[in-house]
C-alpha cells in the first residue's frame, strides 16, 4: 500500500513545506541581491583600472627653488677635458705641490705616494689596462694608467682631499698635480704647470686608450 506522506496546513493556509520552500527561496533571493549591491559598491568607476582616487594634474611648475644664474653655472661647470679646455688660470710648481702634498694628501696616499690607508699614487709597471685588468695585484697608479694628465687635475680638484673636497685653491691643484706627475717621472723638480703647459704633459698609458668615436645623441 502506498504510503501518502501527509503535509500540514499552517495558519495562512498555506502547505507548511511549501511554506519552508518560500522562506529558503526568499533568503536565496535576498543573499544574491546583497552580493550584487556589494559587487557593485566594490568595482572601478568607469574608465579607471583600480578603485583608487583619480590622480591630479601634474603642475607645469612646483613654485620651490630658484633660476640658476650664470654665475651658478659657472661654478658647477668644472669639468677638463683632455686638450685642456677648461683649465682655469693659475699654476703650481713641484716644490709648492709637495708642502700641498704634504698638508692635505700624505695623510691617505702616504710618503711619496707609495700608498697609505688608500691606493698608491706613485709607481707601478707600464703595462696594457688589460694585463692590469687580469692582475689585480698590478698597483693601478697615474703613471701607469691615468691616460692624461688633464683628467688628473680635474679629479683632484672635485673629489680631493677626501675629508673636504674642493677646498684646494686652482693654484694648490696645479702644484700638487705637479708633484704627482714629478713622483712617476714625468716632469722635472723644477716643473712648473698652468693651463698651457698641463696637456702637453705624455701620459705613458695615453696610447691604451681609445676615444669614444660615437655621437653625443648615439652615446647612452
Amino acid at each position: 500500500m502506498a504510503r501518502v506522506r501527509s503535509r500540514g496546513i499552517d495558519s495562512h493556509g498555506v502547505p507548511s513545506m511549501n511554506r519552508q520552500r518560500t522562506q529558503v527561496c526568499a533568503t536565496a533571493h535576498g543573499a544574491v541581491a546583497v552580493m550584487i549591491a556589494l559587487a557593485g559598491m566594490l568595482a572601478p568607476a568607469p574608465g579607471r583600472a583600480d578603485n583608487s582616487e583619480p590622480q591630479a594634474a601634474t603642475p607645469g611648475r612646483f613654485g620651490i627653488g630658484t633660476v640658476a644664474t650664470a654665475a651658478d653655472i659657472s661654478a658647477r661647470n668644472i669639468d677638463i677635458m683632455p686638450d685642456g679646455e677648461g683649465l682655469p688660470r693659475g699654476s703650481g710648481s713641484v716644490a709648492r705641490g709637495r708642502a700641498v702634498y704634504e698638508q692635505a694628501c700624505i695623510q691617505c696616499h702616504g710618503a711619496g705616494g707609495q700608498g697609505g690607508s688608500v691606493a698608491a699614487l706613485a709607481g707601478g709597471e707600464s703595462v696594457d689596462p688589460a694585463v692590469m685588468a687580469a692582475n689585480r695585484s698590478i698597483s693601478h697608479t697615474v703613471g701607469n694608467y691615468w691616460p692624461f694628465a688633464t683628467t688628473l687635475f680635474d679629479y683632484t680638484r672635485r673629489a680631493m682631499p677626501q675629508d673636504q673636497p674642493g677646498s684646494l685653491a686652482d693654484d694648490e691643484v696645479y702644484a700638487v698635480t705637479a708633484y704627482m706627475l714629478y713622483l712617476n717621472g714625468l716632469v722635472d723638480a723644477d716643473a712648473k704647470l698652468d693651463a698651457a703647459s698641463l696637456p702637453q704633459v705624455r701620459m705613458p698609458a695615453q696610447g691604451f686608450f681609445r676615444p669614444d668615436a660615437r655621437s653625443a645623441s648615439a652615446a647612452p
